[in-house]
């Protein structure tokens, strides 16, 4: 079969690089399917960006379609003809709209009825009819941020400059906002020149000679290679941050390393300043030793060649040595206030409108922490420096570091903590309470972080949700579904056997208190119930717990994290195990049973008509205390041991005993007896949601 190499490139004014990786994905994903949806086969295909480009290279493309035949069905044979036995209008327009004539019908039957058919041959569309369509595309492309140029309608990441539609040698026509299709590409805005394309095959190599690497792999595998190299020459350590090395990438063409240096007097700055100076501000790859210790270089990334390297090297040191200079004098300055004037400045930052200032938040996350302090039973000691802790939480936010710096909020507090005397246990949890920030952000490791990062993370979550900012879809400004992940994570990490739905209610109270909330308080609370039991269900599917088990474990409050992952990971094995089918039958039968009691009945042994109900009781009594007891110890095993006893009884009352007796009393009896047994088996999960069958099967 005859086929063409195909080349698509659209060339734009400089993209946000953090915008680049998605749209390369996209390009991608959607070519894909395009190829798939128009039946065009292919060998390979490669997707390419850089700042000014993206670009996407089919190799063998199949010229045309494959020819297809289809059996097109018409109407029922009882409509297709009359009573007469010719073809009616339905039939006539039916062959019609398929490009043929009644004398080309056919009846099948389909379940008892006759129907009308047709075959028809669809001859295959060529690449002239279809790659033009590539166009639609290109408009598909979704940006996180558009905008539009000249009298343009069109809204789109950056105006568009030139675009390339190649199959072999030959143009594939159309134009988006008055830019025509060529064979005319560009090379690097200041060392290339623009370039005639000739063949796909040989893009990338055309580009290379006019400066531009056009595969981010390649261009990142030479920035990774030139700081290996830097290191080798000169003995340092340069960590390399992914993120940074990614928007590196993104942002050049042609990449060439350099190193440059800066005043050791700058040294005295703490470190977590220098880096985020480096980085954040000017994209530069900090310098270390062996020990970590930072060293006054920086590694940057020019987009060019090595020529004049120097020169580039001196420019940016000038440029990093004012951002250094800033930064002196911001840290400076901040260690002439106190931590008292910081926190009365706290009074005139708006947290949240309805929420009030940074200053009554923390007056709330100072009672939380205090109140979360009691409930873990913490001693008196860490419990007045979790109240230090909270109450100094937030007084770095109006820092002239954290202003320009915002990345270092908590860190720049823990500095000024340490500086102005604070405990060190105290200035470490002002740090940690923002922890984790981030999926891969560490956790806090003291008490005293855990509990007031809670406490913060808290106070933002139930405020939010009082005051109806609920997050729905992608929209969470306030990072809530991050915070409350955040919240189950430290919980889980310190083992602590704390409620979460006891806390909400707690901390709801507070604001009731205030006035705050402005929906209905058992709206709210059921809300927040509900929004925390979907972040502890993505914890377990990051553990690889089913979703029925994830339903079975949670039906109860939440609490010990580990314990509920303890549970499911104890149904997960014993579902599979054919010995624990007598088990399970037992318990979920009853539990069935035992939503038919009505109120809440005590057992009367007095009403009990044969031994299997006595048994069944007095069974519970014995088991009951250990079993409770070996939960509150988070003792899976065990506990599920203790009412294994129950199975035997269980099956023994069900033969000898009928439930619903016509005797509303017995009746009763016999399901507050079952409604008992269930209870405790609840503490354990709602067994009833665990799909047995249908795991033992698989």
């Amino acid at each position: 079969m005859k086929t063409t190499n195909v080349l698509f490139e659209v060339g734009l004014e400089e993209m946000p690089a953090r915008f680049m990786d998605d749209t390369e994905k996209q390009l991608k994903d959607k070519t894909t399917a395009w190829l798939e949806n128009i039946r065009l086969d292919y060998q390979n295909l490669t997707t390419y960006i850089t700042p000014r480009r993206f670009a996407v290279l089919i190799e063998e493309l199949a010229y045309k379609q494959a020819d297809q035949e289809e059996e097109a069905k018409g109407p029922a044979l009882k409509i297709a003809k009359d009573a007469a036995g010719n073809w009616s209008k339905a039939a006539i327009g039916f062959s019609k709209g398929q490009g043929k004539s009644v004398d080309d019908l056919y009846t099948k039957e389909l379940n008892g009825t006759e129907y009308v058919f047709v075959n028809k041959f669809i001859e295959g569309q060529t690449q002239e009819q279809l790659l033009p369509g590539f166009k639609d595309i290109i408009l598909s492309l979704q940006f996180p941020k558009n905008m539009r140029w000249a009298n343009q309608e069109l809204r789109y990441i950056r105006p568009i400059k030139w675009l390339v539609a190649l199959k072999d040698d030959q143009v594939i026509p159309f134009d988006i906002t008055g830019v025509k299709t060529g064979n005319t590409s560009e090379g690097h805005r200041f060392l290339g020149e623009q370039l005639t394309i000739t063949n796909p095959l040989t893009y990338k190599e055309q580009l290379k000679a006019q400066y531009v690497i056009a595969e981010t792999a390649q261009r990142k595998q030479m920035i990774a290679d030139g700081i290996k190299e830097l290191e080798k020459e000169n003995g340092w350590v340069i960590p390399i941050d992914q993120d940074l090395l990614t928007e590196v990438t993104h942002l050049v063409e042609y990449p060439t390393v350099f190193y440059g240096q800066f005043s050791e007097a700058f040294l005295h700055i703490p470190k977590e300043v220098l880096i985020t100076s480096m980085k954040e501000h000017q994209r530069y790859f900090p310098v270390q030793t062996t020990s970590e210790n930072l060293l006054a270089y920086f590694v940057g990334v020019r987009n060019g060649t090595k020529e004049h390297i120097d020169s580039v090297a001196k420019g940016n040191e000038k440029v990093l040595r004012a951002r250094l200079q800033d930064a002196q004098f911001f840290y400076e300055e901040d260690q002439k206030q106190s931590i008292d004037e910081n926190l009365k400045k706290l009074h005139r930052m708006v947290f949240q409108e309805q929420l009030g200032t940074i200053a009554d938040k923390v007056s709330r996350v100072t009672d939380f922490s205090k109140m979360i302090a009691n409930e873990l039973h913490l001693s008196g000691q860490v419990q007045e420096k979790i109240e230090r802790a909270a109450q100094i939480s937030k007084f770095d936010l109006v820092t002239n570091m954290v202003n320009e710096f915002t990345e270092l909020q908590g860190i720049m507090g823990r500095k000024y903590a340490l500086i102005f005397g604070e405990d060190e246990t105290v200035a470490k949890a002002i740090e940690e309470h923002y922890m984790p920030r981030n999926a891969q952000d560490q956790l806090p490791e003291s008490n005293v972080g855990s509990v007031v990062s809670i406490a913060d993370k808290l106070d933002t979550i139930v405020g939010c949700f009082a005051v109806g900012l609920i997050p729905s879809g992608s929209q969470d400004p306030y990072a809530l579904r991050r915070q409350a992940l955040g919240i189950m994570q430290i919980i889980q990490e310190q083992q602590w056997d704390l409620n979460i739905n006891s806390l909400i209610q707690k901390v709801y109270t507070i604001f009731d208190a205030k006035n705050i909330p402005t929906a209905e308080k058992s709206k709210v609370i059921d809300q927040l119930e509900s929004f925390f039991k979907q972040r502890t269900a993505y914890i377990m599917k990051e553990a690889n717990i089913e979703s029925d088990i994830m339903e079975a474990v949670l039906i109860n409050q939440l609490s010990d994290i580990s314990f509920l992952l303890e549970k499911a990971r104890w149904l997960k094995d014993k579902r599979l195990d054919p010995a624990f089918k007598a088990e399970q039958e037992a318990f979920v039968r009853v539990m069935n049973l035992a939503e038919k009691a009505e109120g809440d009945h005590e057992v009367n042994t007095n009403l009990f008509e044969n031994e299997h109900e006595k048994l069944l009781y007095d069974t519970f009594l014995q088991i009951h205390d250990r079993y409770k007891q070996a939960l509150a110890d988070k003792q899976v095993g065990k506990a599920m041991e203790q009412f294994t006893v129950m199975v035997q009884p269980i099956h023994q009352f069900f033969d000898h005993t009928m439930v619903m007796d016509n005797n509303q009393s017995i009746r009763q009896n016999r399901l507050a007896l079952l409604k008992l047994v269930a209870t405790d088996l609840n503490q354990f999960a709602d067994l009833t949601k665990v799909q047995w069958k249908q795991q033992t099967q698989s």
